[in-house]
C-alpha cells in the first residue's frame, strides 16, 4: 500500500501561480496528478516515469510543469497563467503505467482544491 500525502492548493486570482507537492510513501513508477472540476469527471493532467519521460493534457501544455525527485518520492506540479477553467479538486496519484489514464493508477491522496477566479 502507497500513502499519498499533498500540500499545496488554495485560492488565486486567473493569470496567477500555484504550486501543488506529493509525497508517496514508498517508489512507484508513475506520479501523476488528476482532476474533478464541479460536474465533471476526472481527468489527467500530468504525469512523470521514473525515467524523466512525462505527459500533459493539452488543456494545460505550455502552462503546467511536472517533476519529480526521485530521492524524496515526490511530484511536484507548478501551475502557472491560470484560469478559471482550472478551478478542480486536484488529485495526487501512483501507479505502474502512467500516463494519463486513470485505470493505470493503484494509489490516490485525498485531494486538494484549486480555485482560479476570474
Amino acid at each position: 500500500q502507497v500513502q499519498l500525502v499533498e500540500s499545496g492548493g488554495g485560492s488565486v486570482q486567473a493569470g496567477g501561480s500555484l504550486r501543488l507537492s506529493c509525497t508517496a510513501s514508498s517508489y512507484t513508477y508513475s506520479l501523476g496528478w488528476f482532476r474533478r472540476a464541479p460536474g465533471k469527471e476526472r481527468e489527467g493532467v500530468a504525469s512523470i516515469d521514473a525515467d524523466g519521460s512525462s505527459k500533459y493534457a493539452d488543456s494545460v501544455k505550455g502552462r503546467f510543469t511536472i517533476s519529480r525527485d526521485m530521492r524524496y518520492k515526490t511530484t511536484t506540479l507548478q501551475m502557472d497563467s491560470l484560469k478559471p477553467d482550472d478551478t478542480a479538486v486536484y488529485y495526487c496519484a501512483a501507479g505502474t503505467y502512467g500516463g494519463l489514464v486513470e485505470r493505470h493508477f493503484d494509489y490516490w491522496g485525498q485531494g486538494t482544491q484549486v480555485t482560479v477566479s476570474s
